[in-house]
């Protein structure tokens, strides 16, 4: 990857995509250039065959303490409307390949959002999780009331969304927020493994069964089964279906080519 950006940091680490926030100054406050490179980045990493997996991080600090406010501060709801500021969240939910958050300090409002838009979330211990939009006289409107909802259930959501509540890391990994926690120093070390053996498996199953989980949130189950089963069917028309059961009748690794 050879665009140069402002506000985020890019690397591979093996078969892995790492995006970083930076702009530490303003705990990663979510801007719209920031964003927009954000998203780019992921999708030329979503683009590439040699990356299967990708890791979005800030840092100790934070993960990114919300949206950048004094960008919406005197918007009227026309602005709002063309403003294609929030369209950024759905184009992260449109990336075929895992996308996993390593959560450390605030992540908060846009960030949180941001954060629930991944697959997965590892945390560190010091990492806090909010919807404190409250507080501005308006609610969350990146999927805050929704992905929070879905994943903590209605009764602390509304304590979340209605009263500006934190969770922190283990309150959070408890109420089946986030996957992992770690201490601080070695979080991001921890995610970028779990991103690697991810990545180290069947590319087009993968991106697959991403799809198939996600369905069930957009789909009744009826329609959700038939999606799974027609995904299943569709991969026994790779070569990595007939690699993957060759390796395993005979007791050796696979060796995948994504196609």
């Amino acid at each position: 990857m050879t665009q140069q950006f402002e506000f985020i940091l890019t690397s591979r680490e093996g078969r892995v995509g790492l995006v970083q926030f930076n702009r530490p100054a303003a705990l990663n406050a979510l801007n719209r250039q920031l964003m927009a490179e954000t998203i780019s980045a992921l999708e030329a990493f979503d683009a590439d065959s040699e990356i299967g997996c990708m890791v979005l991080t800030g840092n100790e600090r934070a993960f990114a303490a919300g949206a950048d406010i004094k960008e919406m501060a005197n918007a009227t709801p026309a602005a709002m409307l063309d403003n294609p500021f929030i369209d950024y969240w759905d184009r992260l939910r449109k990336i075929s390949k895992p996308v996993i958050a390593a959560v450390s300090g605030f992540a908060l409002g846009g960030g949180c959002e941001l954060a629930m838009a991944c697959d997965m979330i590892v945390a560190s211990e010091s990492a806090r999780f909010g919807q404190p939009e409250i507080n501005l006289g308006v609610i969350p409107g990146a999927g805050g009331t929704q992905r929070l909802t879905l994943a903590v259930g209605k009764a602390l959501a509304m304590e979340m969304v209605l009263n500006g509540r934190f969770l922190s890391a283990d309150e959070a990994y408890r109420f089946g927020l986030v996957n992992r926690v770690f201490p601080v120093e070695n979080h991001l070390e921890e995610t970028l493994k779990l991103a690697n053996e991810i990545a180290a498996r069947a590319p087009v199953a993968l991106r697959m069964a991403k799809e198939a989980v996600n369905a069930i949130f957009e789909m009744p189950l009826a329609a959700g089964l038939a999606h799974e089963r027609r995904l299943f069917y569709m991969l026994f028309s790779t070569e990595d279906q007939k690699e993957g059961m060759e390796a395993f009748i005979n007791k050796r690794p696979a060796n995948w080519q994504g196609r």
